[in-house]
């Protein structure tokens, strides 16, 4: 039952709920000229699910201090009324929610905010690679006053708390550490002085806000940069922040520059538990009661409950989760229920839009950001509910029969193998990707929930027109196959595609060379590699790994890296052959890459032969995935294009209905409406 994540909390004068905080994340969304609209709707949502206190992303205290241009700033009168209304929606239901005061410091540009960056010393970003400039006694103290006025405004709009952000590699870190603070003054020298910055911060941030309303503090556990502030310097810090009136430590870690893989799927859930752990014993062993929350990497209920049970610590903070699913904790409140929606730690349409400037959103949940435009369904039930066949069962085709399903569609779905999930079937066996194979169990006990029918071992082709012509509409995911490379000799028995060998890993020979280079040729290099084979991957131009996302890449290929894993890039092939692949390298020298097996992953063909029987027949479809476009093709968009699919299907199938109710009194049936078929794969998911 979850006991200890679900058990009530207090932090200073406010009382949670329970134990679960939804930590702040940046969704591109914070800027829109919408009243704030949309992060509301967003937030909502996740008090609706039962968050027991939501933070929201970064909001910056100054201009400078911006991470980019969408990040909300609490000194901008501009945005009150938008950020009133986050505060406002959450509390209506029932929920609370922190403001985060945020600085980027140096972890920015002067072309995304429009001004210089500001930080302790004088010293370029490894990422930003922007020298800002060194703040003065003057600048140090006017920060400090930005701070408190923050705090101050973010009560006066109906925030429930405040948390400042001093972890992660951005302002009040950077005072922290010796990397980036190499000032001698009475703001930097020594650790006790590179504390004075925070802690100035903090009594300002107490001021403004008065006794007991709650003031987190987000701290580093550690900052995985060689050099960087020791483990006895951050806990010393920790037990001074405890001391001076902090409500809550939130324990993070990592900087973003840090080339240390902290939230990737390479990362074992929960690693990271042992850092909020030692804070608490140093906090503890001072004589102090202030709740330490643990987070990174925690994306299940019950292994939140276990960290707290432990003792490790009093609250955990879960991000990412939220936007898979936003009523994972009422879930989990609630055995037998509905099924919960895993974050998958992919980073493709999380952390790696939030780098940019795409709106975030969820691999597995395409709705998160975008609540407004695909309101919940009310549950209220149509008098006669249109039957809709989705063709397909993998990535796309799971979300749109979901989608229809919830929408109140009779849903059957087809599925040519002995299993839904598509290449998500593929994908579980990757090392760090197994929970690809939760979120297929998720779709599947949806589908179940939702009265869809499913049909396993059921392909459809051309001779299943007049099964076909009994719906009322179709979406077509049936996905793609692997493209042949067309080279001679690529028919030996020792060449096989990539799904035969993520597949049957154990039947490919010692020594494997892949023919492509692309994020799934990397993830089988990882298999293969983790399980002692000798692999090389082959590809014509570009990267290995492109088009893999940005915060993921360097991690895989790091560690094939220290595997092993070899690769060529700039190679024009030549043939196979029996000892392996000929080919000319990026210096014009012909060689033989020597291999036992050969693997084919260049690429993928659309699997949509059912395309032109749909639109002879006039029954309304839709086609999504694959099916749609194979090219640059990828799991995010394949899950947003099943869902946009069938809400463009539902509202043209609604539309026909009531066309064929009107001419009921007609004295002549009415046309069709336009576009009732698939368009180009550019127009075909709606």
């Amino acid at each position: 039952m979850l006991e200890h994540a679900l058990r009530p909390g207090t932090l200073g004068d406010l009382r949670l709920a329970n134990r679960i905080v939804m930590g702040a994340m940046h969704l591109n969304l914070e800027t829109r000229d919408d009243g704030g609209a949309a992060m509301a709707a967003f937030y909502a949502e996740r008090a609706r699910g039962g968050a027991g206190l939501i933070v929201t992303g970064g909001c910056a205290v100054g201009p400078e201090g911006s991470g980019g241009r969408h990040y909300a700033r609490i000194d901008d009168p501009a945005r009150h009324t938008a950020l009133a209304a986050w505060a406002a929606a959450v509390r209506r239901e029932g929920g609370r929610i922190a403001l985060q005061l945020f600085h980027a410091g140096r972890s920015t540009t002067r072309q995304a905010t429009g001004h210089t960056p500001v930080a302790p010393s004088a010293l370029a970003g490894g990422l930003s690679r922007e020298v800002p400039r060194a703040l003065d006694e003057a600048g140090v103290h006017e920060l400090v006053g930005r701070f408190h006025d923050g705090a101050r405004r973010a009560r006066e709009l109906g925030f429930d708390a405040v948390e400042v952000m001093a972890s992660e590699g951005y302002l009040l870190n950077q005072f922290l550490s010796p990397l980036t603070n190499i000032r001698d003054d009475a703001w930097g020298g020594d650790p006790e002085r590179r504390t004075r910055f925070p802690l100035a911060v903090l009594d300002a941030v107490r001021a403004a806000v008065g006794p007991g309303f709650p003031v987190l503090f987000r701290i580093s556990g550690t900052d995985l940069m060689p050099g960087s502030s020791t483990p006895g310097e951050i806990d010393r810090f920790a037990v001074e922040l405890a001391r001076a009136g902090a409500d809550a430590l939130n324990v993070g870690v990592g900087w973003h520059e840090s080339r240390v893989p902290t939230v990737q799927s390479l990362v074992p859930p929960g690693a990271w538990t042992g850092e909020a752990a030692r804070i608490r014993r140093a906090v503890r062993a001072a004589g102090l009661r202030t709740p330490v929350i643990a987070s990174n990497r925690i994306n299940r209920m019950d292994l939140a409950d276990r960290v707290l049970a432990s003792g490790q610590a009093d609250f955990v903070s879960m991000a990412r989760p939220f936007l898979a699913d936003p009523e994972i904790v009422r879930k989990a409140s609630r055995p037998g229920g509905a099924p919960t929606n895993i974050c998958i730690a992919c980073n493709e349409a999380c952390i790696d839009r939030s780098l940019g400037d795409e709106p975030v959103s969820c691999l597995v949940n395409p709705r998160a950001g975008r609540e407004l435009e695909y309101p919940r369904p009310t549950g209220r039930q149509r008098p006669r509910q249109p039957r809709i066949a989705v063709v397909g069962g993998g990535p796309a085709g799971l979300e749109a029969g979901r989608t229809l399903a919830a929408l109140g569609h009779r849903v059957e779905l087809y599925e040519a193998a002995d299993e839904l999930g598509g290449q998500f079937r593929l994908a579980r066996h990757v090392p760090g990707k197994e929970d690809f194979g939760d979120t297929v169990r998720y779709f599947s006990a949806e589908l179940h929930r939702l009265g869809a029918r499913v049909h396993l071992n059921r392909p459809l082709n051309t001779a299943d027109t007049d099964l076909l012509r009994g719906f009322d509409g179709v979406v077509l995911a049936t996905g793609v196959v692997p493209r042949a490379a067309g080279l001679p000799g690529e028919h030996l028995p020792h060449v096989v595609d990539y799904q035969h060998a993520l597949r049957h890993p154990g039947l490919l020979g010692q020594r494997v060379v892949v023919i492509g280079g692309g994020g799934i040729a990397v993830d089988l290099a990882h298999l293969l590699a983790r399980r002692g084979h000798e692999v090389c991957l082959l590809r014509r131009s570009g990267r290995v790994g492109e088009g893999m996302g940005r915060s993921t890449r360097w991690a895989v290929l790091a560690e094939l890296r220290e595997r092993g894993v070899r690769w060529r890039t700039g190679v024009r092939y030549r043939a196979v052959l029996p000892q392996g692949v000929l080919l000319r390298d990026a210096e014009g020298t012909e060689r033989l890459e020597p291999a036992d097996t050969v693997v084919i992953s260049a690429g993928q063909t659309p699997v949509d032969a059912l395309r032109p029987v749909l639109a002879a027949v006039g029954v309304t479809h839709r086609v999504a995935g694959g099916a749609a476009d194979a090219r640059r093709l990828n799991a995010v968009r394949a899950v947003e294009e099943g869902m946009r699919a069938a809400h463009a299907l539902a509202r043209e199938v609604a539309a026909d209905a009531g066309l064929r109710r009107g001419a009921a009194v007609l004295p002549t049936r009415q046309p069709p409406p336009p576009g009732r078929t698939a368009g180009p794969a550019s127009s075909a998911i709606g």
